[in-house]
């Protein structure tokens, strides 16, 4: 799909929607999109938070002091619409933070009753990596996550971009070294690229883009609910039902200011917020996965490839960014 070009305005019958380059896009409201007037459909997703402490919040993403005001400030969206929380820790992410420095902001995570799960170590990849290094990698995330204060033993093991294994062999011998030390694979069915969208907004802070700040502000909600929808139809689809699902967001500075919004969609969408646990008990997420290769997506897709079901890209973000992106990483 052709990302959009142009901004987001709303259309009629609570549609959001987009000028593309071939065509247009929408969103529709709540009870035409989701066939909930009548009540009929339970939805639930549990929240998940990928690359603790901090990631894709510009260069000085981890000063200790602006980080321990934008934790608070997403543990408070989460706590203010009770919605649970299994957050991912990345080893090393933030060397420049003192060990201290860093169990203070996991604190209070752990202080907020998100439960703390294994992300490997800094720059782990395993399209890129050795799998005995890769091992050792998780090692080093599980022994800091252990000598946490007030923690729990951890439990799930969330791969770094979604990245599973090239060939089956290397997948194989992850899950079962996962399975010896007493992990369980997090998986992903609603995925997006809030990533991107957070360093075009951190870049575009440090150079004081005033209108580039707004822009991505008035495109983040928008193009998040476009990819929900997305996968709540392809959910059915693939899987033949609705499903709890698991969101996948990052820890960066765009979502400390908007995930109280993203939240608020998804309950106007008709969802309630589950534990990552419970949201696992549903049947649908014992059904096989075989996908082996360099991609990182969603589960929805894995399934949809295991099933010979026929591909469908997901929705791209919008044009502009996408760009500006490309061009922050080429330093331009």
């Amino acid at each position: 799909m052709v990302g959009w070009s142009g901004t987001a305005r709303r259309g009629a019958g609570g549609r959001i929607c987009w000028e593309g380059m071939q065509r247009l896009w929408c969103v529709v409201g709540l009870v035409a999109a989701a066939g909930l007037a009548g009540g009929a459909t339970k939805r639930e997703v549990a929240i998940t938070i990928d690359d603790l402490p901090v990631a894709q919040s510009g260069v000085r993403g981890c000063e200790f002091g602006s980080l321990q005001m934008q934790t608070l400030r997403m543990i408070t969206a989460f706590l203010h619409l009770k919605a649970p929380v299994t957050a991912f820790v990345v080893a090393g992410a933030c060397p420049e933070l003192t060990p201290e420095q860093e169990r203070t902001v996991l604190k209070l995570w752990q202080d907020g009753s998100a439960e703390l799960g294994n992300e490997a170590a800094a720059e782990a990849d395993l399209n890129s990596e050795d799998p005995a290094k890769f091992e050792q990698d998780i090692l080093k995330a599980d022994e800091a996550l252990r000598k946490l204060p007030h923690g729990r033993t951890p439990r799930y093991f969330r791969y770094p971009l979604l990245h599973l294994g090239q060939t089956a062999e290397t997948k194989a011998r992850i899950a079962r070294f996962l399975t010896a030390h007493g992990y369980t694979g997090a998986p992903v069915t609603f995925e997006s690229s809030d990533g991107m969208f957070s360093e075009v907004y951190s870049d575009a802070i440090s150079h004081g883009k005033m209108e580039t700040m707004q822009r991505v502000r008035q495109d983040y909600l928008p193009y998040m609910e476009l990819m929900i929808e997305f996968f709540e139809q392809r959910t059915n689809e693939v899987v033949g039902h609705e499903i709890p699902q698991i969101l996948r967001l990052h820890a960066n500075r765009l979502n400390a200011e908007m995930v109280g919004d993203v939240l608020a969609m998804l309950k106007r969408r008709g969802y309630r917020f589950i534990a990552l646990d419970e949201a696992l008990k549903d049947p649908a997420y014992q059904q096989p996965e075989n996908y082996a290769g360099p991609g990182g997506f969603s589960w929805i897709q894995r399934w949809a490839i295991t099933k010979g079901t026929p591909n469908k890209d997901e929705p791209k973000e919008p044009t502009w960014l996408a760009q500006q992106y490309e061009r922050i990483r080429k330093g331009e």
